[in-house]
Parts: structure tokens; C-alpha cells; sequence
């Protein structure tokens, strides 16, 4: 099976690549869009800032889609899962791939809850809640701990799988058909992060 994880210069590849691996994917880095034309299945990861999306730009997202219309599965991970929402006021005049509903928003300094200070970005593990089935966590309990660094989030939308909660309930993991992506960073997530990249693999065929 031939994953092709996308380098547009924000992710953290080696640790993707690396885990990748360990479930058993063949790998590789596409050149350029006309690359991806042997992908049986795209990731798009990342990490920082949703201006450094900007280099996904028309020539990319068209090979992206055109890999979707040959069933072929598309996995955003940390940025890459923000991506795949209309955009981020992180960076408001980078449009993002537009295949779930909403904006991705700043987490609050402010614990609504109780008032209390929080740090921003939120950094280290914190528990999933899975409100209904999905084919990503397959096999892994609701409450499972996963490992998260980031300030945007994303809104709750109709995909959403998976959701966690730092200050804001904020979504987690979305799936929309053959889309779909994980806020946190399954390569830096222990056994659970990796049983979450075996499943997506499943669709990888």
C-alpha cells in the first residue's frame, strides 16, 4: 500500500513516516501534485501556524480530489485536520479545503468554567470522547488518552467522531467519507495512536 505524506513544509514527517511504519505502510513523499497519481492514500499532516497551508494551493488540491474520486483515502493530522474546515483565524485569508463545515478558532485563555488561567497552546495528553461509531476508532475504548500540541481548534461539525475538551469542547477527529482527520498527533500518541493509523489504513487498498 502506497501512502503518499504530503511535505508543504509545516509537518512533522519523519515521526509520521516512522509510525507509518511500524503499521506496516509503504511511504513516500510526493515531489509535486502530478506525484500523487500512484497514492493509494493521501496524508496531510502539520504542525504550527495554518498560513504555512497556503502552499497547498489549487495544483494540489486538485490531485488531492482527484485521488478521492478514485476512492482513495484522505487523512489530515494536527494542521491537517484543521485544513480540511473552511479555514482558521489563525490565518483568515487562507482558505481551507472546504470539506467540513466552519472555522477553526482560537482555544481560550480563560477556563469559561471556573475563570482560571490556562495555558495556550494546548500541550501533552488528554482524554477522546467518542460520541458514535467510527471506522478510525475501531477498538479503541471511549475515554483513551491521546497526545495533543496546538492553539486552533476545530469547531464541532457534522463529521466529527471524536472531541476532547481544553476549555472548549472542540472536535477531536472528523470523518466525512473517505476525508478524514485527527486533531491530535497519532505518531506521538502510544498504541492508540497507532491502532488509529492501522484503521485508517484499512481503507487503504
Amino acid at each position: 500500500m502506497s501512502v503518499a505524506l504530503v511535505d508543504y513544509g509545516a509537518g512533522n514527517l519523519t515521526s509520521v513516516r516512522k509510525a507509518l511504519a511500524a503499521v506496516g505502510a509503504e511511504v513516500y513523499t510526493p515531489a509535486g501534485p502530478a506525484d500523487l497519481t500512484r497514492a493509494r492514500g493521501v496524508i496531510v499532516p502539520g504542525v504550527g501556524h495554518f498560513g504555512s497551508t497556503r502552499t497547498l494551493d489549487q495544483a494540489w488540491r486538485h490531485a488531492i480530489l482527484e485521488r478521492l474520486d478514485h476512492n482513495r483515502p484522505l487523512l489530515g493530522i494536527c494542521v491537517g485536520l484543521q485544513w480540511l474546515f473552511a479555514g482558521s483565524a489563525e490565518a483568515p485569508d487562507v482558505p481551507g479545503f472546504g470539506v467540513c463545515q466552519g472555522l477553526c478558532g482560537r482555544l481560550p485563555d480563560i477556563e469559561p468554567a471556573t475563570g482560571a488561567r490556562q495555558k495556550v497552546p494546548h500541550v501533552g495528553w488528554n482524554t477522546l470522547a467518542l460520541p458514535r461509531w467510527s471506522r478510525l476508532f475501531a477498538g479503541i475504548a471511549d475515554g483513551s488518552h491521546v497526545y495533543f500540541t496546538h492553539s486552533y481548534a476545530a469547531p464541532l461539525a457534522r463529521g466529527t467522531v471524536a472531541t476532547s475538551t481544553y476549555g472548549i469542547e472542540f472536535t477531536a477527529a472528523v470523518e466525512e467519507g473517505l476525508v478524514s482527520g485527527v486533531q491530535f498527533h497519532p505518531e506521538k500518541s502510544g498504541q492508540v495512536g497507532l491502532q488509529v493509523l492501522r484503521n485508517w489504513l484499512t481503507e487503504v487498498t
